[in-house]
């Protein structure tokens, strides 16, 4: 747990409670349907009744299983704090820049939905140090804690593979919350 807690090329954006008993991180591809499926239908369960209760601190890392997913993490990166909001919302519109004809204008159209100029998307997407961090994170990941798919979750260092509703999630939380 300690290795998997310990800082990596790019910074946590936690979610929670630093005390909760529960630490969930979540290893995700912006290309992923499946993790698409959990930002959607799961996540918003795994908020109300456990992150915003203080049971659950949660965090999101990068492991872009393709170059699309890297291109849409470094977009989300260059929002800064809002990352999270920018990764769901890029979830929840894969329709609209995945399956189009013309990947890189599609996730440029919704960048500059919320707020990201051409100039700014560009530069996002050239930014040779962030690709590098991105790209650590999923090679330690890969390397460290035999990531190789997404979602992969770590819950309390437990690794759980593929996509969980919110009942599956809940089988695995509240025992951990009960002891």
């Amino acid at each position: 747990m300690a290795e998997l807690m310990a800082p990596a090329a790019l910074p946590d954006i936690w979610l929670g409670s630093s005390d909760a008993p529960v630490t969930i991180i979540e290893y995700a591809s912006m290309t992923c349907n499946h993790c698409a499926f959990f930002h959607a239908r799961t996540f918003p369960d795994l908020k109300k009744n456990y992150i915003n209760s203080g049971k659950v601190r949660f965090a999101l890392r990068e492991f872009p299983l393709e170059p699309f997913a890297v291109a849409a993490f470094m977009v989300a990166r260059r929002f800064g704090e809002r990352r999270d909001e920018i990764v769901d919302f890029l979830f929840a519109n894969q329709n609209r820049w995945l399956f189009v004809q013309d990947t890189l204008a599609g996730l440029a159209t919704l960048a500059a939905e919320k707020g990201m100029t051409g100039a700014d998307f560009q530069a996002a997407i050239r930014d040779e140090a962030l690709l590098t961090a991105v790209n650590s994170v999923h090679d330690v990941a890969a390397e460290r804690f035999g990531v190789v798919s997404t979602p992969t979750f770590f819950v309390n260092g437990q690794k759980y593979v593929g996509q969980q509703s919110p009942e599956a999630l809940g089988k695995i939380l509240e025992p951990l919350l009960k002891g």
